[in-house]
């Protein structure tokens, strides 16, 4: 009988996403196949301050790393949600938290009585009733705590990570050596493809080596060495919708405590991060060159530092989109190599976890199902789609007419998906979450309030609860949420008690 099980893994290129995937191959298949993996340092990667979501904490858990030891290896702080300044309106500033909004009553979620009750003058913003929302702007951090009821929002914080992308590299390199996985210094100079079918079967660095796999992983970055320069698999542009097509990126050195969120600042042609780290504040200008010059965007992004700049600015180029297939023969793409949909919701590291998830689930032999590579594919460009369309949803709601820029967004035509989201809310408040897409309804429900699409209408079941009860079912759940949030530690307090950082350089 033949033995198709995969033998051989190599891992083409290093940085986050190469090293998340070499980690968790090694923690999940063992000793059950050997995995190499090539970078250069001559390549290098961009240490840029990171934005994650809160699934990169099921990453975590799966490695069995625990919060203290990820924070303090990547000089990290937390995140409990964005606060997007002058997107709908210049002045205009909210906060899209992670977790739930308010309490929920029978079938209905929080926000339809809100609805009800905004209307009638009696709530405040939505961003009021959430442990999130209330806690970020304040300072205040903790995880869920044990010791409380479960329904107190105490219990269930959801929180996420800022942290250095160099030091999670090099941590998760560390971790995945341990592990048995083989790295190899040198860059690629030749991808060598079976003459038969046209899979990959080597690669062959500058050095003379040849490094021969069944399965290959390519995290070569937004140049695609394999999936694309080898294989030719093509590429979806969707800069239509999202055309910022430039970024720059600055570390500056730290002013006052980290806030534990990440704010992302509208600008004339683009918008501008900030993530701050224990160390320095991570700062990037994401931008359209079709509506600013380079040295305008570096000029905007270096005026608007909140300390000393720390080194010289860093320049990228991208094109928003996707690969027409993620999985193509022997090869997956995982990073920048699969595609990429900008950081404005911090989603990148989320789709480098996911494709590894889903290729562990989806583990193939070295007949390579064409069922499987297709399921995977199938999901892949369903997750890419509802990300792409949630932050097309950010630019094209907005009334900002101030620049040719934001003009643009506004008027532009937007999937049909997103349209029948959009049209929908702004009826009744109603959003149904297609599938297992990434963002829940409380994101959707922040978001698209928050860029001022108020509904005109709520669910008519809302009116079961008698008039004069509404008013007070706001200001308890109200009075909830600022009660804990009293309660919580300050963000820097509970850094310095639990997980300063080891490393500062």
């Amino acid at each position: 009988m033949t033995d198709l099980r995969i033998k051989h893994i190599v891992i083409a290129g290093g940085g986050t996403a190469g090293w998340m995937a070499a980690a968790a191959f090694a923690k999940v298949l063992g000793g059950d196949c050997t995995i190499r993996l090539v970078e250069s340092e001559e390549i290098g990667t961009v240490r840029v301050g990171e934005g994650t979501v809160p699934h990169l904490k099921l990453f975590n858990d799966l490695l069995g790393i625990d919060d203290v030891e990820f924070i303090r290896n990547t000089s990290g702080t937390f995140k409990l949600g964005v606060q997007f300044n002058d997107w709908a309106r210049l002045g205009d500033s909210y906060i899209h938290g992670f977790g739930s909004i308010g309490h929920d009553i029978s079938l209905l979620p929080f926000h339809q009585f809100w609805i009800k009750a905004r209307q009638r003058g009696v709530a405040e913003d939505i961003g009021a009733y959430s442990i999130n929302t209330v806690a970020a702007p304040r300072g205040k951090f903790m995880p869920s705590a044990t010791d409380v009821p479960k329904d107190s929002p105490l219990a269930n914080i959801a929180y996420a990570y800022h942290f250095d992308a160099g030091l999670y590299a090099r941590f998760l390199r560390r971790y995945a050596e341990q592990r048995g996985v083989r790295r190899s210094e040198g860059k690629i100079a030749r991808v060598e493809l079976r003459p038969d079918d046209g899979f990959v079967a080597a690669l062959h660095l500058e050095s003379g080596e040849r490094i021969a796999g069944d399965l290959f992983i390519d995290c070569s970055g937004f140049r695609g060495l394999l999936i694309e320069q080898a294989l030719h698999t093509g590429f979806d542009d969707c800069s239509h919708w999202l055309p910022c097509d430039r970024a720059i990126a600055v570390g500056c050195e730290r002013t006052g405590p980290p806030t534990p969120y990440t704010r992302a600042t509208a600008r004339p042609a683009g918008w501008q991060w900030r993530i701050p780290l224990q160390h320095r504040t991570g700062n990037g200008h994401v931008y359209c060159s079709a509506h600013m010059s380079d040295d305008e965007a570096t000029a905007v992004l270096l005026a608007n530092l909140d300390g000393a700049p720390l080194g010289e600015p860093h320049r990228l180029r991208f094109t928003t989109g996707m690969r027409k297939q993620a999985w193509n023969r022997n090869v997956v793409a995982l990073g920048l190599a699969a595609g990429f949909l900008e950081p404005l919701e911090s989603t990148s590291i989320y789709m480098i976890q996911s494709g590894i998830a889903r290729l562990l689930e989806m583990f193939p032999q070295r007949d390579f199902s064409p069922v499987l590579v297709d399921r995977y594919n199938a999901r892949s460009r369903f997750e890419y789609e509802r990300i792409r369309d949630f932050l097309i949803l950010h630019y094209h709601a907005t009334e900002r007419d101030d620049t040719p820029f934001w003009n643009t967004c506004r008027t532009m035509s937007i999937p049909a998906q997103l349209d029948e989201y959009i049209r929908l809310f702004r009826d009744s408040g109603r959003f149904y979450r297609d599938g297992e897409e990434m963002f829940s309804t409380p994101s959707w429900v922040q978001v698209m309030l928050g860029q001022r699409i108020m509904p005109r209408g709520y669910h008519p079941l809302v009116d079961q609860m008698p008039e004069h009860d509404l008013a007070g079912f706001m200001a308890s759940v109200g009075q909830v949420v600022n009660t804990c949030v009293e309660a919580m530690p300050m963000h820097q307090a509970f850094i310095d008690r639990v997980c300063p950082a080891m490393e500062t350089a």
